[in-house]
């Protein structure tokens, strides 16, 4: 599993860039933690003058946070003049001025300055000093330009590894047109007028059971500004779900069915086309909505589902074996029992074309994992539960 902001599936950055050159650096600490600056902007090559406490270093490795592969190809160097003999363009590091000839510039300068001396085949490299005193002006002599930062004069001194950092990043935002290294989309599918249509009318429904919508006269006008509200939000599918759950939560309490509230037909309907659309084709991180919206069917049952569901588990031929809403793979039949491999469907009356290509899907999924599924009318619920049961032990029998 990769760490906080690293991916080792991705490959490095392809990127030549400037060589990084250490002065005499103190401690390991510093070397490993300027890895880390490098190796987040792309920055490879890294090359060290007399380290204090030598080389390798325990420490350098410990502080480089996976970056590795720098210190591992690390190149040692007595003299800073043998650091930088390849060196076509050399900057310096300071944040004092060593009252030399040179040009100062910015980071955002340097940065230009490196990608064309290194667009062009040549080779840049940049100069830092010591924790304790930077570097010296014959060191300091030796480059081309001086680099410093806008920083506060009056505390003007920088980690090392924080002036790497600082240097690399304009190099590599530069050298990668500022592009950022993902983008999350903005909003998920656009609300279709079914879903707008079925939270708007259980919005009204509960609204009319508060006498919200009053004075009469004023109803229609009133039904315009709150549906106008919904479509300037453009809203989406998932703001739909979330909005349906509040009205629903807000009308029945926290508990909701606990209090006694159950679904009409047209409700549980409209609730199950919705379950239904989301659930075709949804992919893998909207599964947790998929289930969001089984709960809310689980938590508010139809009068069918009530009286059905009393009977699994109180009649002793079903007690223990059934469960409600539960989810099979991928699929959420009504009832199934695990140790019976027996899935029962509900088909409410006037239900759409979306809920019942749903279910002939689900069906074919389970029986294909051999599962029995047996499908019965609410209707058959409400008017004769006994038959029902009847039927039920009949097909357990075999």
């Amino acid at each position: 599993m990769s760490g906080s902001g690293t991916d080792k599936t991705k490959p490095q950055a392809a990127l030549a860039g400037p060589v990084v050159v250490l002065v005499e650096p103190q401690l390991g600490e510093n070397i490993g933690m300027c890895a880390r600056a490098m190796g987040n902007f792309g920055l490879t090559r890294l090359r060290i003058v007399k380290p204090r406490d030598g080389w390798p270093n325990v420490h350098a490795r410990r502080a480089a946070s996976g970056a590795d592969y720098i210190l591992d190809a690390v190149e040692l160097f007595d003299t800073v003049e043998a650091a930088v003999a390849d060196c076509t363009l050399l900057f310096a590091t300071t944040a004092r001025a060593h009252d030399q000839a040179k040009p100062v510039v910015a980071p955002e300068q340097a940065a230009r300055e490196i990608a064309a001396q290194v667009g062009s085949g040549g080779t840049a490299g940049i100069l830092f000093g010591r924790e304790r005193y930077g570097l010296q002006n014959e060191e300091v002599a030796l480059a081309d330009r001086i680099i410093t930062f806008p920083v506060n004069p009056a505390f003007a001194s920088l980690n090392l590894a924080q002036a790497v950092l600082l240097i690399g990043y304009e190099w590599f935002k530069l050298a990668t047109a500022n592009a950022l290294p993902f983008a999350m989309p903005e909003r998920s599918e656009r609300a279709s007028q079914h879903q707008m249509q079925a939270f708007f009318d259980n919005l009204v429904r509960e609204l009319d059971k508060v006498e919200f919508l009053r004075p009469a006269e004023k109803r229609d006008t009133m039904l315009v500004n709150l549906r106008n509200i919904f479509t300037r939000m453009e809203p989406t599918k998932q703001d739909m779900h979330t909005l349906h759950g509040v009205v629903m939560a807000i009308a029945e309490g926290r508990k909701g069915p606990a209090k006694g509230g159950v679904l009409d037909g047209e409700q549980a309907t409209r609730l199950r086309a919705l379950l239904a659309e989301h659930g075709q084709g949804a992919q893998p991180h909207e599964s947790g909505t998929v289930r969001g919206l089984a709960r809310l069917l689980r938590r508010n049952p139809t009068d069918a589902e009530r009286i059905l569901w009393e009977a699994l588990r109180t009649d002793r031929r079903f007690a223990g074996q059934f469960k409600r809403q539960t989810p099979v793979g991928r699929h959420i039949p009504d009832f199934v029992s695990f140790t019976q491999r027996l899935a029962i469907e509900l088909v409410n009356p006037d239900e759409t074309e979306v809920i019942r290509s749903d279910r002939a899907s689900r069906q074919q999924w389970l029986e294909a994992r051999d599962y029995r599924v047996v499908s019965v009318a609410a209707d058959d619920i409400t008017a004769d539960i006994a038959a029902v049961l009847a039927r039920l032990e009949t097909v357990l029998a075999g």
